[in-house]
C-alpha cells in the first residue's frame, strides 16, 4: 500500500475496532494514557536526540521539559481526573417535569476517530498534548508528524508499535501530498496546530466531510509594558519566553509596546536579561538554533525589510561571536526599535528571535494598536496598576492571556488554550480537551404518567391545551 492507501485502510480499521469496544470504559482510557506514559518515559533520551538532529541543535534541557515532561503531565492529569470529567451531568427540567418524575442529564461519548496534525516546533507535546484529550474521551487517534522534523516521525512511528496497536493510535508521516489526503479524511474530529495560512485549506478540506474541527494556529502575540512595570523582572521574562526554542513558539511575544519615555531603558533591560540568560549562544547548549536554512533566510529578509524601511535593529549578542562564520542556523536576538507597519517584521508573525518595539504615549493607544489587528493568541501585560490591566484584559480579546509573564498560561491544564478568529478555533486542555474530543448527548427519561396528555399536547386539543397555550403566550 502507498502512504494514501494505507491512510484510508487504518482509519477503517480504527473505526471498526472502535464500534466493537463501546462503551469504552475508565479503566480502559486510564490505561491507553498510561501505555503514552510509559512511551514517553522510555523514550525521553532518543526523542531529544531526535530533536536535535531535526533542529540542527536544540537544548536537551528544553526537549525534555516543554517536549517530554510536559506532555506526560498532561496524561497524568487526564488518569488523575477522567472519571470526574466522565460522570453524568444532570440538568434541572422545566417546571413541573422534574416533580412528576422526569429526569435529565448529559453523558460525554467519545466521538470516534480523532485525526491529528502536528507541528515542527514542538513536535512531541503538540502530537501528544491531544492525544491525552482524545484518549481520556474515549476515542482513537491517527497522527500526522510533520516533514519539518522527520527524524522525531521516525521514531514515533518505529516505537509507538511496541506500546499500541494499530487500531489505537498510529502515526504517519510524509510531505504536503500525504498531509493533503489525510486532511480529507472522515475524522470524527480533527485537530490541525500550524501557521493560519494552512489552516484555512484543513478547514477547507474537512469541510467536505463535515468533519468538527480544532485550529490551533498562530498570530502577533502582543506585549504590552505598562509605566508602573518592574522593568527588570519584565525584561527577564520576556527574554526568557523570546529565546526558548530561539523565538520559534506559537505564542512567544511577538511585538512589544512600550511608553515612550521607557524605551531607552526597555532595550537595555533586554540586552543585560538576554546576557544573563545567554552569556554566549553559538556553542551554548541551552540556547536552539532555527529549524532550518529557508527559516533562517525568511528571518534575515525581515531583517533586511526593516533596516530599508528606516528602523533601528539592534543585534544583541553578548559575546560578541561571529554568526556569519557559523555552518548552522543559529540566530541572536536582534531588537527592531522604530517599527512600523510597512515593514513585514509586523505584518507576519515571526516565530524567530526577532522583537520589534513600537511606542505609546497613552494606554488606551496601545488598546486600539492591537485591536485594529487581528485578534492574537496570546496577550501579555506588564503591570502593577489594576486597573490599567483590567482596561487591557477588558478592551482586548485574544486567544489567553498572561499578566506579568509570557506564555504560562498555555501551560496552565485546568485554563483552556486556544484561538479566536485567525489565530484559531477551539480549545484544548484538560476537562475542556476532554470535551472538545467528546460528543455531548443529552438524554431525557420520561416517567410513566402521560406528561403529553398533562400539558396539552395531546389531540383533541381542547381546553386545557388553551389554557396552557395561554399561560406562556404573555409578555
Amino acid at each position: 500500500m502507498t502512504d494514501i492507501q494505507r491512510l484510508a485502510a487504518v482509519l477503517n480499521r480504527q473505526r471498526t475496532a472502535f464500534q466493537a469496544e463501546l462503551p469504552v470504559s475508565i479503566a480502559v482510557r486510564k490505561d491507553r494514557l498510561k501505555r503514552a506514559v510509559a512511551l514517553l518515559v522510555d523514550h525521553a533520551d532518543a526523542f531529544a536526540a531526535a530533536l536535535t538532529d531535526d533542529f540542527g541543535h536544540r537544548s536537551r534541557e528544553q526537549s525534555l521539559m516543554t517536549d517530554i515532561v510536559s506532555s506526560i503531565r498532561q496524561m497524568k492529569h487526564a488518569i488523575r481526573n477522567v472519571e470526574s470529567w466522565s460522570a453524568r451531568d444532570r440538568r434541572k427540567l422545566d417546571f413541573p417535569l422534574g416533580l412528576l418524575g422526569a429526569k435529565g442529564w448529559v453523558e460525554y461519548q467519545p466521538k470516534g476517530v480523532v485525526g491529528v496534525i502536528a507541528p515542527w516546533n514542538f513536535p512531541v507535546q503538540l502530537t501528544m498534548g491531544p492525544i491525552a484529550g482524545a484518549f481520556a474521551a474515549g476515542n482513537r487517534v491517527m497522527a500526522k508528524s510533520s516533514e519539518y522534523t522527520p527524524a522525531v516521525a521516525a521514531l514515533f512511528e518505529r516505537v509507538t508499535p511496541d506500546y499500541f496497536d494499530e487500531s489505537e493510535l498510529a502515526f504517519f508521516s510524509g510531505g504536503p501530498e500525504v498531509g493533503k489526503a489525510f486532511s480529507e479524511l472522515p475524522f470524527d474530529h480533527l485537530i490541525f496546530t500550524g501557521a493560519t495560512g494552512i489552516g484555512r485549506h484543513i478547514l477547507h478540506a474537512a469541510a467536505d466531510n463535515l468533519t468538527p474541527v480544532t485550529l490551533e494556529l498562530g498570530g502577533k502575540s502582543p506585549t504590552i509594558i505598562g509605566r508602573s512595570a518592574d522593568l527588570p523582572a519584565a525584561m527577564e521574562r520576556i527574554a526568557l519566553g523570546k529565546m526558548m526554542n530561539a523565538g520559534q513558539i506559537c505564542l512567544a511575544p511577538d511585538y512589544l509596546l512600550v511608553p515612550d519615555e521607557k524605551e531607552d531603558a526597555v532595550v537595555d533591560g533586554l540586552k543585560r536579561a538576554v546576557a544573563s540568560l545567554y552569556p554566549s549562544l553559538l556553542d551554548n547548549p541551552d540556547y536552539t538554533s532555527v529549524i532550518n536554512a529557508r527559516h533562517a533566510a525568511r528571518l534575515a529578509g525581515h531583517l533586511d525589510d526593516a533596516r530599508a524601511k528606516g528602523a533601528d535593529v539592534v543585534e544583541v549578542n553578548p559575546a560578541g561571536e561571529d554568526f556569519a562564520a557559523s555552518n548552522g542556523n543559529k540566530m541572536p536576538l536582534y531588537i527592531v526599535r522604530g517599527a512600523t507597519d510597512e515593514m513585514t517584521v509586523m505584518q507576519e508573525e515571526i516565530f524567530g528571535p526577532i522583537l520589534p518595539v513600537m511606542r505609546y504615549d497613552r494606554i488606551d493607544q496601545a488598546i486600539d494598536y492591537v485591536n485594529a489587528h487581528d485578534r492574537p493568541l496570546g496577550l501579555y501585560y506588564f503591570g502593577a496598576d489594576a486597573d490599567e490591566e483590567r482596561r487591557v484584559l477588558d478592551r482586548t480579546i485574544s486567544g489567553g492571556a498572561t499578566v506579568n509573564d509570557v506564555l504560562f498560561h498555555v501551560s496552565m491544564e485546568e485554563l483552556p488554550f486556544g484561538g479566536i478568529g485567525p489565530s484559531g478555533m477551539g480549545h484544548y486542555h484538560g476537562r475542556d480537551g476532554f470535551r472538545t474530543f467528546s460528543h455531548a448527548r443529552s438524554v431525557y427519561k420520561q416517567p410513566k404518567i402521560d406528561i403529553a396528555r398533562i400539558a396539552g399536547f395531546k389531540p383533541p386539543y381542547g381546553a386545557g391545551t388553551r389554557k396552557a397555550i395561554a399561560r406562556d403566550l404573555k409578555r
